[in-house]
Order: structure tokens, then sequence, then C-alpha cells
């Protein structure tokens, strides 16, 4: 397989808030109006919203709904300032601050927000891994080690 991730996709319980939700933290949602999924593009990847139960019967799973899923979202910004802007922007929006912004222990600003559906989302400045122009994070390049291949 390639490494490659080109779609996430959220089981919401009404596509239609959960689309005007993210409308106001800036994404275009494209595709259908009826309802029954919204794709919003979101550089390289697209955020798809559809409903719960249809997803996970698309999936041939349980739609169990137990709490926590072990899944978090992550935003990545350019500053402290912005991640308090975000973190605002999604309680503004309709969403619930989980997290306020604090220092990190791996040198980082960061916080949290669940959407309307509790999907978590972290917003977060992190020093060492800046993001280019269009706004990817750039990794540091491994250093050569000594199980490194030819």
């Amino acid at each position: 397989m390639e490494p490659r991730l080109t779609l996430v996709t959220l089981g919401v319980g009404d596509v239609q808030r959960a689309r005007g939700f993210y409308e106001r933290m800036g994404f275009v949602a494209i595709g259908p109006s009826d309802g029954s999924v919204a794709f919003l593009p979101a550089g390289s990847v697209v955020l798809a919203l559809w409903g719960r139960e249809a997803l996970a019967e698309d999936a041939a799973v349980e739609d169990n709904r137990t709490g926590f899923s072990g899944v978090a979202l992550a935003h990545n910004v350019r500053s402290e300032a912005e991640v308090d802007a975000v973190l605002a922007e999604a309680a503004a929006a309709g969403g619930r601050v989980v997290k306020p912004a604090q220092r990190a222990f791996w040198g980082g600003y960061t916080g949290y927000f669940a959407d309307p559906d509790s999907h978590l989302w972290e917003v977060a400045y992190n020093p060492g891994f800046p993001l280019d122009a269009e706004g990817r994070i750039q990794l540091p390049t491994p250093k050569p080690g000594p199980n490194a291949g030819p």
C-alpha cells in the first residue's frame, strides 16, 4: 500500500448540523445538498460527513456509542495566538472546548475542542513541525542510524 490518506469520514448524528458547524469553521462543503453526505476539502485530504448509522452499516460494524473513540484529528497552526483563536472560533461555531490551550510537555502549545458530535480536534502550535506555505507540516529529516539501509 502506498502511504496516503485521502478521506477522513466522520459519522455524525445530523449531516446538515455538522456541515453547518464545519462551514462556520471555514470549510467549504461540496457535494449533494440533500443532507446525506458532505465533502469538505482540507488541503490534500477531504473531510467527509456521513450519517453515523449509515457509516456503521457500510462498514458492517455495530454503532455503539461508548464514549472516547481513541481518535483525534489535528489542526496545526503557525503561532500560539492562532491556537487560542481557533479554539475560540470552534466554541463560537457550536463546538466545545474540552481542554483549554496550554504549554505541552513536548515544547509546543495545544488545546482540544469537540465538534457537535464529540469528534475531538487538537489545535497545536509545534515549533518542531513548521508549516510550509500551503499549511503542510514539515517533519524533521530522520538522521541515519545504525539500522539504516544502503
